[in-house]
């Protein structure tokens, strides 16, 4: 949890606290109660957080009530384990008595704790979801922000897609009969600008489109470096009705190739993708260069980690390593 939400928690707790133990205080209560009351309040707040950062948390994200409800269940045994090691066996050894009388049956046990278990499961649950409104309602103030300043972005460096297209359409004739291979890279580089220039209504392109965009912008490298150009991709079959955010797996792939060792055929860039039950996986791994980066090095890669956080919360893993030999990238996504 951050520090804001801890001292949220601690401030809570205590001023409950102050207020069960002030009324304590009022009260002509034995000793027994009192002892009673401080196991009860331990095992609440034990449940309580075994729900708050284990039940909810984990279980929600499968969408498997099964799973759910058997995490809450859990937590009510907890609370009953809890109560009865400290009331019945830690009491009678350290203050003399027990809570419940002898030949107390584990049926009446359980039935009796019901009372007391149940709701701070439930309190739990609607301080989780509650946290859990707030913070998606400042991921998407976030998001939107983000757009915002995207789009102000564009709009101030924004040439005419159209100008462009029939500027290079024109080269790409001038370029026919004088060179195959610029011709080629002409389209190819046609490709790449078409795709970051399209737009869509909800944020998502086709996932073969981007990994396309992605090979278009290695094919164009390629042409500029061949024949000392080596990298190896391995992908694996993509349906084609799965849709991701744009310009996610770009950065990770151009990182690789701007600062890595392109020119090693014993140490080729390799760039592996597999999309396996709705998960999607990205292995990008490259022999680190030793020429001068230039400014906008590791930028790429700032900008999207930011992106993943705000567009798949939850729902990614990024894991980055450097043996400073090797650069290794491993992204998955849960993808709907």
């Amino acid at each position: 949890m951050k520090i804001k939400v801890v001292f949220i928690h601690v401030v809570g707790w205590l001023l409950f606290l102050i207020y069960s133990y002030t009324y304590w205080l009022g009260k002509d209560a034995s000793r027994i109660q009192f002892w009673v009351s401080i196991s009860m309040d331990i095992c609440r707040i034990l449940q309580f957080y075994f729900c708050y950062l284990l039940v909810y948390p984990l279980f929600i994200k499968t969408s498997k009530l099964w799973h759910l409800s058997l995490g809450i269940v859990g937590a009510f045994f907890l609370f009953i384990g809890l109560r009865a090691g400290i009331e019945e066996v830690i009491y009678p050894v350290t203050l003399g008595f027990h809570n419940y009388f002898k030949g107390t049956t584990v049926g009446y046990y359980i039935v009796d704790n019901i009372y007391y278990a149940v709701p701070y499961i439930v309190l739990s649950a609607a301080v989780f979801f509650t946290q859990r409104a707030f913070a998606e309602i400042k991921r998407n103030k976030l998001l939107q922000q983000e757009a915002t300043k995207a789009e102000l972005a564009f709009l101030r460096s924004q040439i005419n897609p159209h100008f462009l297209y029939n500027a290079l359409n024109y080269m790409y004739s001038l370029a026919i009969p004088v060179s195959d291979e610029l011709a080629k890279a002409i389209v190819k580089l046609s490709d790449i600008m078409r795709y970051t220039f399209s737009e869509t209504k909800d944020g998502r392109v086709e996932l073969v489109k981007e990994v396309e965009y992605a090979q278009a912008y290695v094919e164009l490298l390629r042409m500029r470096f061949a024949p000392q150009f080596f990298v190896q991709w391995e992908l694996g079959p993509l349906p084609e009705e799965v849709k991701i955010a744009p310009l996610l797996l770009i950065p990770f792939v151009e990182n690789a190739l701007k600062h890595g060792v392109i020119n090693d055929p014993q140490r080729p860039v390799k760039i592996k993708l597999i999309y396996v039950n709705g998960k999607l996986t990205l292995t990008v791994n490259n022999k680190i260069g030793q020429q001068q980066k230039d400014r906008s090095s590791g930028v790429g890669l700032v900008n999207v980690r930011r992106r993943l956080e705000l567009i798949y919360p939850d729902k990614h893993e990024l894991l980055i390593s450097n043996n400073g030999r090797s650069y290794r990238v491993t992204l998955v996504i849960e993808l709907e």
